[in-house]
């Protein structure tokens, strides 16, 4: 297993450095030659956990910091369309899963998945439920909205359909720092829109709010974290501003780390001083309530079935999507590709990347050392029968710098590792991940 770089060395890089939401990164898949069928991909695996995400990819309007794979002003044509292509998919991946598949959680994402209309989202339901057997008022479910799309009508669905997880991004309770960033949006929307998901009686509201934006200062941005607490969320994400190519922001050549880091710190502080518990660099829940998972985390060795283009899917060994782009006449192609394919179309996995025992490793350390929960090095010796600091001798660095403690049960990360996550993740990606990485041509 090859040794990172010293870690004061990969520090130097700044602290935000990549957001490790998922390892590895989109940008690290290739074309599968020959593309690997899923029956095949998936008969080897634990079936009985699984979670199961669908991607929408529409959004009213584009933000200028948004690198997701989603187009705007979809017509209503190509929401049909699209719906047809996802009810083909499923069919074709509910066989290739088998009769003994089991779901423990579900998420509908993107884009804005209440994009949407009410009908719209009945019928995805229903599809889900249908052909998977999931049913958001049975498990876990999580829906993500928008100021604008959180209406009356399509926050009924989610309540009769027993969702008990909204997320909202907000960014901003300032106009002028949501304009900054190519957003046109009014807080008196946003208002409404808290207001109207409060009144749908769903059990779960989750905020998102973004530091580092153009204009923003102490003052306002912890002006927006008592706006957000008016409508006391269980959840809030507190998302640094990130600069990625191909964004309507992505030519600003600005860095400003040491802003972002002193509002990181005020908005952790604020939080936790008003009943909030930290439990990754960007999540914080209302104390109280039992521990949950992140929706972006899924566990270490628990696969993820994706339906719909740009969503993933992960086994043990294999990771799996569409292809990738952010930039608008990409994302178009390869829309107008998946809405044309037929049932033989979805059987085979195309593009993705296979996980080595070694990736596999760092995969389940990065997604459990970044979380609250911290590195058991017990649960690491059953998962993989090797041992954690045998594998990974840096992680010794992470204690030594004061970035993590350690107890004979594992490693959790102090308050000094959470605010540097994004540098410490990429410190434990591998050389051919960030080789990978680094030679994707964005498109």
């Amino acid at each position: 297993m090859t040794r990172p770089a010293p870690l004061p060395e990969a520090l130097r890089g700044g602290p935000y450095q990549a957001y490790t939401y998922g390892y590895p990164h989109k940008t690290a898949y290739r074309p599968l030659d020959p593309p690997v069928e899923l029956r095949e991909a998936w008969a080897a695996e634990d079936r009985r956990s699984l979670y199961l995400y669908l991607h929408v990819p529409f959004c009213e309007m584009r933000c200028g910091f948004c690198n997701l794979f989603t187009t705007v002003g979809a017509p209503p044509a190509l929401e049909d369309a699209y719906l047809d292509a996802v009810t083909r998919q499923a069919r074709v991946v509910r066989e290739a899963l088998g009769d003994d598949a089991q779901f423990s959680r579900i998420a509908l994402g993107g884009g804005t998945p209440t994009y949407l209309s009410a009908s719209e989202l009945e019928r995805v339901f229903d599809l889900l439920a249908g052909t998977f057997g999931a049913q958001p008022s049975a498990l876990p479910t999580s829906v993500e909205t928008s100021p604008a799309t959180a209406t009356p009508e399509r926050l009924a669905v989610l309540a009769e359909r027993g969702v008990s997880r909204v997320s909202i991004g907000i960014q901003s309770f300032i106009e002028a720092e949501v304009r900054s960033v190519g957003r046109a949006q009014r807080t008196a929307q946003v208002q409404e829109a808290l207001d109207n998901i409060r009144v749908a009686g769903l059990p779960v509201l989750n905020l998102d709010l973004i530091y580092g934006l153009a204009h923003q200062t102490p003052q306002t941005w912890l002006h927006s974290l008592q706006e957000a607490l008016r409508w006391s969320p269980e959840e809030l994400f507190l998302y640094p501003l990130y600069v990625r190519p191909l964004t309507g922001i992505g030519r600003l050549g600005r860095t400003w780390d040491d802003e972002r880091l002193e509002l990181y710190r005020l908005g952790r502080d604020y939080l936790r001083a008003h009943g909030y518990q930290q439990t990754s660099m960007r999540r914080f829940q209302k104390a109280g309530l039992p521990l949950s998972p992140e929706p972006e985390y899924t566990c270490q060795l628990d696969g993820m079935v994706g339906l719909g283009c740009g969503a993933r899917s992960y086994t043990r060994g294999l990771h799996y999507s569409s292809e990738y782009a952010v930039g608008a006449r990409g994302v178009r192609e390869i829309l107008h590709d998946y809405v044309g394919r037929q049932d033989t179309d979805f059987a085979h996995a195309t593009h993705g990347i296979r996980l080595s025992p070694d990736e596999q490793q760092r995969r389940y350390l990065l997604q459990s050392l970044l979380h609250r929960q911290g590195l058991s090095f017990a649960a690491y010796q059953a998962a993989f029968g090797t041992d954690a600091g045998r594998d990974f001798p840096g992680l010794a660095e992470l204690v030594e710098g004061g970035y993590a403690g350690r107890t004979d049960e594992g490693l959790t990360l102090t308050d000094h590792g959470f605010e540097r996550s994004d540098a410490i993740g990429p410190w434990l990606y591998s050389p051919a991940v960030q080789g990978l990485s680094e030679a994707y041509e964005w498109s």
